[in-house]
């Protein structure tokens, strides 16, 4: 579609309306109130156009379909097994993956843009989505080889801070699990660098940038010699879990994935 198409259709809208939607100018193109409000319909009302379709490939048996997944990218290694039965199992279902930190996950699910995503718990919108728990890893303090923590047997929260704390974007859920339970400690955290990438957080903790915390598998994925990695006290753990909209049914192909995930037993939507 050409721009001046575009232009023209999102005028006929506005008219149609009688809102305006969009800001112009030389500089740049913003929603108005009311354009945001429009937006989220929209989306919403293609969540339920692609809901349809959905109801309607489920009479073919599976045979086709689409799944909108959300994914955090620190989870990927741990569930590759699982998508690679759900390919093998269902291969004319085409698999639409988005990759969100754990917020993004339940933001998109609230707008409809996602069937059902990968995530670590507790959510936020705990009253809006209901959640089926995969699997508990503990979260370990990453620390470089020479750091005055490395004598401990156990990392406490008031051990961290002293310390630079290198800390996950504010979109991941596990970023907001550790900035809840160091306030519940009553720790103020040093927080001097945020990532979305582990092996990037790592890097800087090899680098004496800081420390850090970093779930077991993640950790047994660093084959440095130049890290070392402690259990936390009181024991902390990674809770990953599949999450959908409470008060929509799963699509087919949505379904499909979390009656994978739960062999042999009928799984039931739970609030998170």
């Amino acid at each position: 579609m050409t721009q001046p198409t575009l232009s023209k259709i999102i005028q006929r809208i506005e008219d149609n309306i009688g809102e305006q939607l969009l800001i112009r100018s030389n500089q740049s193109v913003e929603l108005t109130q009311a354009g945001r409000i429009f937006a989220q319909s929209a989306q919403e009302i293609l969540g339920h156009w692609h809901r349809l379709q959905e109801d309607m490939s489920n009479l073919r048996g599976l045979k086709s379909g689409e799944l909108r997944l959300g994914v955090c990218p620190m989870m990927s290694s741990l569930i590759i097994d699982l998508l690679t039965q759900y390919r093998q199992k269902y291969p004319g279902i085409a698999l639409q993956m988005y990759e969100y930190g754990g917020f993004g996950c339940e933001q998109a699910l609230i707008n409809n843009s996602l069937d059902i995503a990968f995530t670590a718990l507790p959510t936020t919108h705990k009253h809006e989505l209901a959640s089926h728990p995969l699997n508990r890893y503990p979260l370990l303090a990453c620390l470089p080889k020479d750091h005055p923590l490395t004598t401990k047997a156990n990392i406490s929260w008031q051990d961290f801070e002293p310390y630079p704390f290198i800390l996950y974007n504010e979109d991941f859920s596990l970023a907001k699990l550790i900035s809840r339970l160091s306030r519940k400690a009553r720790v103020q955290l040093n927080i001097a660098f945020r990532s979305g990438q582990w092996d990037f957080i790592a890097t800087m903790v090899e680098a004496n940038m800081g420390v850090a915390i970093l779930p077991e598998p993640i950790c047994q994925q660093l084959t440095t010699s130049q890290l070392v990695f402690r259990p936390m006290q009181p024991a902390m753990t990674w809770d990953l879990a599949l999450i959908w909209r409470q008060n929509l049914p799963l699509t087919p192909p949505a379904q499909a994935l979390l009656s994978l995930s739960t062999p042999n037993t009928n799984p039931q939507s739970r609030n998170t």
